[in-house]
């Protein structure tokens, strides 16, 4: 499933590495969001490939988030 983080307009508000911290995280430096390590497409923060078992959870954080700029999609 791929994932991407619109981190420029992130208004850094923790709803989506509160709801899904298996996926999302909050970068240390600019206290954006980002895609945890293991996910990342090429160490892209903001993009990657996340397996199948973490979807719902994706999900979920990605529709809490109050400024959309999270995507999921099926690949």
């Amino acid at each position: 499933m791929y994932v991407k983080i619109e981190r420029g307009s992130c208004v850094s508000c923790g709803a989506c590495w509160n709801t899904c911290p298996e996926v999302f995280g909050q970068n240390p430096c600019d206290e954006y969001s980002e895609l945890v390590e293991a996910f990342r497409f090429c160490g892209s923060r903001a993009e990657g490939e996340v397996p199948e078992e973490l979807a719902v959870c994706a999900r979920e954080a990605a529709g809490l988030c109050p400024v959309e700029i999270i995507t999921v999609r099926e690949e």
